[in-house]
């Protein structure tokens, strides 16, 4: 049998179908990766990342063809939320193997029926795809049509439609216990889980699995009635945690939210979601910086978190060994106690594979906390996938915070659990033990003048604009952070049209208020913030404004403007204090990034 005029059987190309299915649509492909959480809107579907080629449109209905994620680990929740709401692309491809938004997917997949193709292309063929952009293309299970096929095409094999569960056949070595949650011994819910986590171990093609000390939970962040229905479909299923298991900020003060104004539906969904984690066993530690607690693993220790910057300093800082794990996935691991043994758990996946010297560290004077940020925010940008080792900055000594600063703007534009620094992380003390032995990774100079570029993306807002709202705790903030604030709003006054808004966890600021930290600021006209963090924060603690926000945070300053719809600034904490002082920001760049030369050499957005 003959296909009708004009339809090739020839496929365009050929990937792994991760998740398997067919559809047809009007391709949107780019060569930059994308977060899908603060980068689409899950109620939409339309790209919301100004800072992204692809902003302004809409992935409903598309194939979209992507190299990658980036950014946080959510994606898999507003995946999940598309593809609920039907505003999902009809199927994605990308250029690598894609955890994050493929998680998201299998669990939509495995929970409610829903799905849509996912298939990874070698570089080849993705730059084949990659020129199709804006044509018609076809997914059939692996293979790409360079055109949309009817539903039916005589001659061609049909595909199964219906997204059923696969069945539990695997080649991963199991435990007795693996054996027992798979056969349902220890409950449903965990039965569930466990063929989440078998899912993502095949797609990582983990050979075993491994048990871990503790999980750090994101998926209790509300999403959409989606992640509501996700959490209370394993509670009512008798989920229970197996390991420690701590919880990421939520989407309001839980405390709080009336008194602030919060949408009723909005908070009392977020409160539900929450009380779902916590009937699960999980402990209500509501920080996106749980590195900051006293149950923070330690070096070497097998652990499961998510959220971008946490694994990140987890993995770097700490030297605790977690992949970063989707959203879902989290709690998947929670309840079986068991993680697929890839990733950074193994030390081959530890090592670095792009190298950035830093030669002008040793000219720098007057460096402020702002470097951090944008050095990790040019690093990330340009190791995309890849962990880097950076050189050159033992001399300035990089406190936890400095650290922090760094890890959550290079894991807000990358899509790497971790990077090394020759001399101040743990597992670079030399840049020999950072690489895999006979490799020769690329070597990158990055000079100073370099990082202007950074500045100008961050620094959204146009020149004179001024500041109403001051934005600091993205991610939360630590006792020391909240002591130097203390330090430079003593003896000064806050404008009266500025609001200042610091978010920490409930412990950090349970010890700034014995050491009268928080009585003082609130003096001052500091706000506090717990539970919560700026990513999910929205109206009408940010009230519309046309007047712009002043972060210190690489990652706010980049999520930001899509999230809230304001422009931004970024700086130094002092030079926030400043902002908050004055109601407008300082006009020059800092000293270290040339601001002794006057204004931003003609770019018409000023700090």
């Amino acid at each position: 049998m003959t296909a009708p005029t004009g339809i090739s059987r020839q496929p365009l190309c050929h990937g792994v179908p991760y998740v398997k299915g067919r559809a047809s649509g009007r391709l949107v492909a780019t060569p930059l990766e994308l977060s899908f959480w603060g980068g689409v809107d899950p109620r939409t579907g339309r790209v919301i990342d100004q800072h992204h080629p692809l902003c302004g449109q809409s992935l409903q209905n598309r194939i979209l063809a992507i190299p990658g994620g980036r950014g946080s680990c959510s994606g898999s929740g507003v995946m999940l939320e598309l593809l609920l709401h039907s505003k999902a692309p009809k199927a994605v491809l990308f250029e690598r193997r894609e955890e994050i938004l493929t998680l998201g997917v299998m669990v939509a997949e495995e929970m409610f029926g829903k799905a849509i193709p996912v298939v990874t292309l070698d570089p080849g063929d993705f730059g084949k795809v990659l020129e199709l952009d804006g044509r018609g293309v076809s997914v059939v299970g692996g293979n790409i049509f360079d055109q949309e096929l009817p539903e039916a095409v005589p001659g061609m094999p049909s595909h199964d439609h219906s997204h059923q569960p696969m069945p539990f056949v695997t080649d991963i070595r199991l435990s007795d216990v693996d054996r027992g949650l798979i056969h349902g011994d220890y409950g449903a819910a965990a039965r569930v889980a466990m063929r989440i986590v078998l899912r993502m171990a095949e797609l990582l093609e983990a050979h075993e699995l491994i048990n871990v000390t503790q999980v750090h939970v994101d998926g209790c962040i509300y999403t959409g009635p989606g992640s509501l229905r996700f959490a209370e479909r394993l509670r009512d299923l008798g989920g229970k945690v197996r390991v420690p298991t701590s919880l990421n900020s939520i989407s309001v003060d839980q405390k709080r939210w009336r008194a602030q104004g919060v949408d009723v539906a909005f908070g009392e969904a977020a409160e539900k979601l929450a009380r779902a984690y916590m009937d699960m066993g999980a402990c209500p530690t509501f920080t996106c910086s749980p590195y900051q607690l006293t149950s923070a693993p330690r070096m070497g220790d097998q652990v499961a978190w998510a959220e971008s910057n946490a694994v990140v300093y987890a993995n770097s800082v700490l030297g605790a060994r977690t992949m970063k794990y989707p959203d879902f996935l989290d709690i998947a691991i929670a309840l079986t106690g068991r993680a697929p043994n890839a990733g950074p758990h193994l030390d081959h996946h530890r090592r670095a594979s792009l190298i950035f010297r830093i030669p002008d560290v040793p000219e720098l004077q007057d460096v402020d906390d702002s470097f951090y940020p944008l050095l990790a925010y040019h690093v990330g940008t340009l190791a995309t996938h890849q962990i880097p080792v950076i050189v050159g900055l033992e001399s300035l000594a990089p406190n936890k915070d400095d650290l922090k600063a760094f890890g959550a703007a290079f894991a807000t534009v990358s899509s790497a659990p971790m990077f090394h620094m020759v001399g101040v992380t743990p597992e670079a003390k030399t840049l020999e033990e950072t690489t895999r032995p006979g490799s020769a990774p690329r070597s990158v100079d990055v000079r100073i003048e370099d990082l202007i570029p950074c500045w100008d993306t961050l620094n959204s807002a146009s020149h004179g604009q001024p500041v109403d709202l001051v934005s600091l705790g993205n991610p939360h903030f630590s006792l020391t952070e909240i002591r130097r604030l203390a330090a430079l709003c003593r003896g000064r006054t806050k404008e009266d049209g500025v609001t200042v808004m610091v978010t920490c966890g409930r412990a950090t600021y349970g010890l700034a208020c014995q050491a009268g930290l928080v009585e003082e600021l609130e003096r001052f006209g500091v706000q506090f913030v717990t539970d919560t963090c700026w990513c999910m924060i929205a109206a009408p603690i940010i009230p519309s404004s046309n007047h712009a926000i002043m972060t210190n945070s690489g990652k706010y300053a980049h999520y930001g403007p899509g999230l809230t719809g304001r422009k931004f600034y970024i700086g130094s904490l002092a030079r926030c204090v400043d902002a908050a002082c004055r109601g407008r920001p300082s006009e020059r760049r800092p000293c270290w990034l040339g601001g002794e030369s006057g204004l931003l050499s003609g770019h018409p957005r000023l700090l």
